[in-house]
């Protein structure tokens, strides 16, 4: 049950937006009963979709918004032009605390430039950070940032990185102490750059209170090997694109060899339960909703080819972390990070 959340929604966001919208929102409100929406954008085609989903409608209502933002409009121009968009009013609307959080599936960069200029980013953090949920062998899922907020980040970044997402996963996952590790090009002590080697160093030095198990190579992202997996927005972007890549192929060729001659497609036949199970374990929508995170206020984005259920899923994340105590668990880490940073070394070596 998630009572009294409020979620604000762009309803003009997407590749086939506004249809999967109101459809994610009406799979999202007979799911999870007591959530409520304030969507925003274009009002006829909203409250005529709303008529068509009932379910939606009796918990939604729609805010006008007097434009869309196109996927082809430069964050900068969203700054300077986006200003009572869908997309703007969305945010605006957890600004001035009238929704928990907003979720769209949206211009990405439009969306984290509106969402730096209106919340701003929590007092310890340098830079938010795009987290990502990956699928993983072990059945459950990892959460790998930053998977494209930022094109490099430093050692003190990638700490922060890793406080944020441990406690993100914590929220969508309610694991009570997550494993962490920086993605490196090997486990050893040595490896990799020095930002990434200076990150594993302040894990230790300034007594973060994560569950840090050192290094992870990209194979143990879908192995599940650790349940948090940071790295910078450049690797992180390509990873995952990556792996969607490799899913659609691997999906494409069973298929293809599945269909190749009618003793396939006998196999086929008979295999269909176990391929249904495959097939809505690849599902990217499943694992759907990536989150800023750092921000005075919680923005989720949705893959803007979502479909109905993917949405859904965006909508459930956005709704687990209203329901969370993100803030107050990061605070302390944070804290601790920024005390160890403004201290000489030497009383740092003294402290440990």
């Amino acid at each position: 049950m998630v009572d009294g959340v409020v979620l604000s929604i762009d309803g003009m966001g997407g590749d086939s937006a506004p249809d999967i919208v109101v459809e994610g929102v009406e799979i999202a409100a007979r799911a999870m009963p007591g959530l409520r929406f304030l969507i925003h954008g274009d009002s006829a085609p909203l409250n005529a979709l709303l008529e068509r989903h009932p379910g939606a409608k009796a918990v939604s209502e729609v805010v006008a918004a007097e434009k869309a933002i196109g996927m082809e409009i430069k964050p900068s121009q969203a700054l300077r032009q986006g200003k009572g968009s869908s997309l703007w009013n969305a945010v605006a609307a957890v600004e001035e605390g009238r929704a928990h959080a907003a979720v769209s599936a949206g211009n990405t960069g439009a969306y984290m430039a509106i969402a730096m200029f209106r919340l701003r980013t929590m007092e310890g953090v340098h830079r938010p950070a795009l987290a990502a949920r990956w699928p993983a062998a072990n059945g459950g899922y990892v959460v790998m940032l930053d998977v494209g907020a930022n094109v490099s980040a430093d050692g003190q970044q990638l700490v922060e990185f890793a406080i944020m997402g441990e406690a993100f996963q914590r929220a969508v996952s309610g694991k009570a102490r997550p494993s962490v590790a920086l993605l490196n090009v090997g486990a050893e002590d040595q490896k990799g750059h020095e930002e990434i080697r200076n990150a594993a160093q302040l894990i230790r030095d300034t007594g973060v209170d994560i569950d840090f198990q050192g290094f992870v190579e990209g194979d143990d992202i879908s192995k599940g090997t650790v349940d948090v997996v940071v790295t910078d927005g450049f690797t992180g972007n390509i990873a995952l694109k990556t792996g969607e890549g490799t899913a659609r192929l691997v999906g494409q060729l069973l298929k293809e060899a599945l269909t190749s001659g009618p003793f396939a497609m006998l196999g086929a036949a008979i295999a269909t339960p176990a391929l249904s199970k495959l097939r809505k374990r690849m599902d990217p929508g499943s694992f759907n909703g990536a989150l800023f995170l750092g921000l005075n206020g919680l923005v989720v984005k949705s893959h803007g080819s979502a479909n109905g259920p993917g949405y859904a899923a965006a909508i459930e994340v956005a709704a687990k972390m209203a329901r969370s105590h993100y803030r107050e668990e990061i605070a302390q880490n944070l804290q601790r990070l920024a005390n160890a940073s403004a201290s000489p070394p030497e009383a740092q070596s003294a402290a440990n």
